[in-house]
């Protein structure tokens, strides 16, 4: 049986968080969303005017079925479909809209049945560097890098009546917005300027684009994505 702690940054105290209750267009859909990095959860547990919680708890893993999206056989690919099916995309007619249809028509794993998916966050900036590859702006390489900058780590989001049952809570840590918030600001302005340099940084000739994958007609099993 393995367990692991896991934090909810909120301004509330959840002791018993219920299934079917948040946002629907989150990065994964409709679930309760969590780190394992406690500094990161108090980061996010504090807007610019208010306190917040850490949110403790301990879920048991033993029989839950897990989509962990930055592990093989998934890719950013993967990922990137998976973020274009929930959350709203404000795309431009042509290139960025025909990207779209086509990542979904070939990369989007069948997440729905899964319990519990591990996958990396997508915060504004994170948004924007999924944006520039849909814009043919960033080279997939560069989109793999950008996952990194920021160091946002990954999110555990439970989607199971199962899940949630497997989850006990622990404590709630008191968070002071007027030492996490300006840490959150200071990591999403870090993780853009990190883009912008890496952006100005000249890719290789042989580089892959969204507009290569189209024409090639790439699937999702290509070598080049493992």
């Amino acid at each position: 049986m393995e367990n692991i702690t896991l934090y909810h940054g909120s301004t509330k105290v959840i002791e018993k968080p219920v299934l079917g209750f948040g946002n629907p267009r989150n990065d994964y859909g409709l679930g309760f969303y969590c780190t394992e990095n406690l500094e990161l959860a108090k980061e996010w547990a504090s807007t610019e005017r208010s306190d917040g919680f850490a949110n403790s708890y301990e879920i048991n893993l033993e029989g839950l079925y897990t989509l962990h999206l930055n592990k093989k056989p998934y890719h950013i690919l993967n990922w990137l479909s998976v973020l274009l099916k929930n959350r709203t995309f404000v795309l431009s007619q042509g290139l960025p809209s025909e990207a779209k249809a086509y990542l979904l028509g070939n990369f989007l794993p069948n997440y729905e049945p899964y319990d519990l998916i591990i996958g990396y966050r997508a915060d504004d900036s994170y948004f924007s560097f999924a944006n520039a590859f849909l814009n043919n702006t960033i080279s997939l390489e560069q989109l793999c890098k950008a996952m990194f900058l920021g160091k946002l780590g990954e999110q555990v989001v439970l989607k199971s009546e199962k899940a949630f049952s497997q989850l006990s809570f622990k404590e709630s840590i008191p968070v002071d917005s007027s030492q996490y918030y300006p840490r959150r600001q200071a990591r999403d302005r870090q993780a853009r300027e990190d883009f912008q340099n890496e952006k100005l940084t000249a890719s290789p000739v042989d580089a892959i684009y969204m507009i290569d994958i189209l024409r090639q007609q790439w699937t999702n099993d290509d070598p080049r994505l493992q």
